[in-house]
């Protein structure tokens, strides 16, 4: 096998044979058996195909001439026969085509024209589709067209149904969704879910937080509580970055800062008092009835020079929000228990509120001077409460004081100290300032003056702040003695004057870097606080109306509350609030900081409220308008007063008790009957005294036989105004004739008993 050249193959493959003949048949002879005598003859040949395969012409038939047609057509016209076709072998059929009919076209379709231009394949395909389509649309008929236009009606009947149902689901889902601010009060949660708000407390007890019904929640706490009810929860935000205190210092920027210290415990125990001592002063002796009721904030510095700030809170019940408010932002505690009391409710919810914000806390035992004194006998009972002292083997540190002598002043100050150096208390003064709200209050001469507890970075004047939705530059500060000062260092309490209202005690106050932005985020809350107090104004209800109906006596007590302070303000509403009964509401229309004016009148005219001033008065003008339109304005100096006038106001409202009270009762020993008078029954007054005004039951075996009044009272035949007991007398029945011997005569009176909250 020679050798092939490289790079060249050469394919093998069976030569391909076309196909084999095996024979061949004869058709001639079958054709002309079939057309053989008898039949009819060979078969004609159409002219068609005379003119295609090229067969010689029939008998009678003329080879079809065609003209030539378009170039590029391949067609041609057929000249006229006379002859012709497969019609000149019918009889009596003339050859040709048929009338009307030019070149062998049907009746009815015009001939072919010659420039016609062919079709392309893609337009041939698409005429042929739409004849399919036609003749389907022929062959379906109108039952088709029918069951196409009720199928369309079904889908879209199916489409609305399921549209209506998803729009249902997320109706309820919206419906479950509260969309709020953060630090929304109890109150206002309570109201977005249609429950009661002691239901709220309740749930918050259990979770250990201890609030009160205008104490504002923070968005951990909301969430919780609203899934409690089966609610979710959608925060609306005011579009600003939360700062924390401890936020972007490094540690060699920060430095030792003074203790923030509250004074807690129970009313007239002596709290104020310790604080006058301790920075040599008198606070008490200026609050109406020797009772705080503001926060304080003040810096002392103790004999070694060493600063100390220390909040002073309210002891009355009323204020449990503005002590929590002091538990949040101090770093130690002082419990303040008298020695010669007891551990009231009070100091037990104050160290409730310590240690919910897990603040450390010291127990400051006073009056220890008095005879009456007996310090072991508070320590049990604090232990009872697992507060356990160092002296019984705790954890709490305490001192034996005494406010009016200083005695163990200095070893509770040394304490004090003790407790901040293990905290390390630190802050970096380097940076703008943040802050807390202790207190805010409207001056005529100065504005809107704040106290502020600097708690980190350096507070200037001339700096721009901004305070929950108001803000503005600080334009001066003072310290709690009215003392100027052009800066505030971390853990100093300062009045700032310069903001355009007056933020809620609890607010953070922050420096800003323009005005602008401040503005801009002012704008942004207080938009969002508006948009919450409409959605948490509840309108009246069917249910509610029907309830009411079915009292029958449910009034409303409409109240203004103006005062000198905002924490006040906040502490007498809640107080009020808590007032409220099924059949008397309370609801507070307007509350706010700053003398009453025209418009509050005018607002209470409206609505017809009732004004209450705690430590503020009416302006001239808003005196005399109230005058005009009869306006109730109370004004009060202690908070206890004012609840406690308002509850009697509203033990009024309540509608009295009737009850029925038996005053007599008399023996029917003989009965007459006279003509035209009706029946008289001779009686004896067995019990009591009967009036001409006495309603009198007949009773029977024990039976009341008819309720109704005296017609007549007699002594012989004298009318009496009056029978008492042991003397005989006639007694005549209004509408009741049927007065038996044996009967008893039950006369009662209704009286009216007032009722008590």
């Amino acid at each position: 096998m020679a050798e092939e050249p490289a790079g060249t193959i050469t394919a093998k493959a069976d030569q391909l044979k076309g196909l084999t003949v095996l024979g061949k048949i004869d058709l001639s002879a079958t054709n002309n058996d079939r057309r053989g005598p008898g039949g009819r003859g060979p078969r004609p040949i159409a002219s068609s195909d005379v003119n295609k395969r090229g067969l010689p012409a029939g008998p009678g038939q003329k080879k079809r001439t065609r003209l030539p047609g378009p170039p590029g057509t391949g067609t041609g016209t057929s000249a006229p026969s006379t002859g012709g076709g497969y019609q000149g072998n019918r009889p009596n059929q003339p050859g040709g085509n048929r009338p009307g009919q030019a070149g062998g076209n049907r009746p009815g379709q015009p001939a072919p024209r010659p420039n016609a231009p062919a079709l392309t394949p893609e337009q041939a395909e698409k005429q042929i589709q739409e004849q399919i389509k036609a003749t389907l649309a022929k062959l379906g008929g109108t039952k088709t067209n029918q069951t196409n236009r009720a199928k369309y009606r079904r889908d879209k009947r199916s489409m609305l149904a399921e549209d209506r149902e998803a729009l249902r689901a997320q109706n309820e889902l919206d419906a479950k969704t509260l969309k709020l601010t953060e630090f929304i009060s109890a109150n206002d949660l309570a109201s977005l879910m249609d429950v009661n708000v002691n239901e709220v407390i309740k749930v918050c007890l259990g979770m250990g937080m201890f609030v009160s019904i205008n104490q504002r929640l923070d968005a951990e706490a909301i969430t919780v509580i609203a899934d409690e009810f089966g609610f979710d929860v959608e925060f609306l935000s005011a579009e600003e970055e939360e700062i924390s205190i401890d936020a972007g210092d490094a540690e060699e920027d920060l430095r030792p800062r003074a203790p923030i210290v509250t004074i807690m415990g129970h009313v007239d125990h002596g709290k104020t008092s310790l604080l006058d001592y301790i920075r040599d002063a008198n606070v008490a002796r200026g609050e109406a009835g020797g009772i705080t009721q503001h926060i304080g904030a003040y810096e002392v510095k103790t004999k070694n020079g060493v600063p100390i700030t220390f909040l002073d809170t309210p002891g009355h019940e009323a204020f449990t929000a503005m002590r929590a408010r002091g538990a949040k932002v101090t770093d130690i505690a002082i419990i303040v228990v008298a020695a010669d009391d007891s551990v009231m409710p009070q100091t037990k919810e104050a160290i409730n509120h310590a240690q919910a914000a897990g603040v450390p806390i010291i127990i400051a035992l006073n009056k220890i001077d008095k005879a009456s004194a007996n310090p072991e006998k508070i320590r049990e009972e604090l232990s009872q409460i697992n507060i356990l002292v160092e002296e019984w083997g705790g954890k709490y540190q305490s001192q034996e004081v005494s406010a009016k002598s200083g005695l163990g002043i200095d070893e509770l100050l040394e304490k004090v100290l003790l407790e901040a150096e293990l905290l390390e208390l630190k802050a970096n003064p380097d940076r703008g300032a943040i802050g807390t709200v202790i207190e805010a209050s409207l001056d005529k001469g100065r504005g809107y003056v704040t106290t502020v507890l600097v708690q980190t970075g350096t507070l200037n004047v001339g700096d721009i702040v901004l305070a929950g939705p108001h803000y503005g530059r600080v334009k001066a500060m003072t310290d709690h003695r009215g003392k100027k000062m052009k800066t505030a260092p971390p853990a100093t309490p300062v009045q700032v004057l310069g903001l355009t209202g007056a933020p809620q005690a609890g607010d953070r106050i922050q420096v800003m870097e323009t005005e602008r932005e401040a503005r801009e985020t002012a704008t942004q809350r207080l938009q969002l606080a508006r948009e919450q107090s409409i959605r948490t104004k509840k309108h009246i209800t069917l249910d509610e109306i029907g309830r009411r109906l079915a009292i029958g006596s449910f009034k409303e007590l409409n109240i203004l509350v103006k005062g000198d302070v905002d924490g006040s303000v906040e502490a007498l509403s809640d107080s009020l609030l808590k007032l409220s009964t099924p059949e008397v509401k309370v609801n507070i229309l307007s509350k706010g900081v700053g003398a009453i004016s025209e418009s509050d009148v005018l607002l209470a005219s409206a609505s017809d409220a009732i004004i209450i001033g705690f430590q503020v008065r009416p302006s001239q003008s808003a005196r005399k308008l109230a005058e005009q339109e009869q306006i109730d304005v109370r004004l009060y100096s202690i908070i206890y007063n004012a609840i406690n006038e308002v509850k009697d106001a509203m033990e009024g409202m309540l509608a009295p008790t009737v009850q029925e009270v038996v005053v007599a009762n008399a023996e029917v020993r003989i009965v007459f009957n006279i003509t035209k008078v009706g029946t008289i029954a001779g009686c004896m007054v067995t019990d009591g005294s009967f009036t001409r005004r006495t309603r009198v039951r007949v009773v029977r075996d024990g039976i009341v036989m008819h309720t109704g009044e005296i017609q007549d009272l007699k002594r012989f035949k004298d009318d009496v105004s009056e029978v008492r007991q042991g003397y005989e007398c006639g007694i005549s029945i209004k509408n009741f004739n049927e007065l038996q011997e044996g009967d008893n005569i039950e006369g009662f009176e209704e009286k009216e008993i007032k009722r008590t909250l």
